[in-house]
């Protein structure tokens, strides 16, 4: 393999730096034993500039080119960005709004041409033809148990317009695109680059 330059990155799908290379985990490094480095770096990735500088930080990251593409928001050198989950607003989603427009129906209710026997309706009970079976001025029986043999007069009842509207409950969704986990190295030592 060709010499690297000073602060190449590459993958490496070992579990280690091989000498002279260290693994992109942001870590800090002393500028005087790393002179060279540190003037191509600088403090972009860390560090206080006046002992250590760092290194880039690309555990479960992807870099991505610096400058501003066709269409796409400026990236600038060093710069972290990105979630692996968002959790979605109202305002992210689309509008769901389900008009229900008023109308009539047309009911008809059973009922049965012989006297009432119930005083209560049942859930099988039709409408009958009133009985007082308690004496005057007394709640008259209205309800039968018989089988319904006719309908009462259909009359169209109003449906109101309404509106459903879904909600939601604010469950993250993830946004990360498939990936597989490997390491970036750092190049420590190697060739000066120069500028064009």
């Amino acid at each position: 393999m060709s010499e690297p330059f000073l602060g190449e990155i590459r993958m490496f799908a070992g579990n280690f730096a091989p000498r002279g290379w260290a693994q992109c985990q942001g870590q800090l490094l002393s500028i005087s034993q790393n002179s060279a480095l540190f003037a191509i770096l600088g403090t972009t990735y860390g560090g206080n500039g006046q002992t250590t500088f760092g290194l880039p930080d690309l555990r479960g990251r992807m870099p991505v080119g610096v400058g501003t593409g066709p269409g796409l928001p400026t990236v600038d050198q060093g710069e972290m960005a990105g979630v692996n989950q968002v959790s979605l607003l109202p305002q992210n989603l689309p509008p769901i709004t389900v008009a229900i427009p008023a109308s009539k129906a047309s009911v008809a209710i059973p009922a049965v041409v012989t006297d009432a026997n119930l005083g209560e309706p049942t859930t099988a009970s039709v409408l009958a033809t009133p009985y007082d079976t308690t004496g005057s001025g007394a709640a008259a029986s209205i309800y039968s148990d018989a089988a319904a043999s006719t309908t009462l007069k259909p009359f169209d009842a109003n449906i109101p317009a309404a509106n459903v509207v879904a909600g939601g409950s604010s469950i993250p969704v993830p946004v990360q695109a498939p990936y597989l986990g490997m390491n970036f190295i750092i190049a420590l030592e190697g060739i000066f680059p120069t500028r064009n």
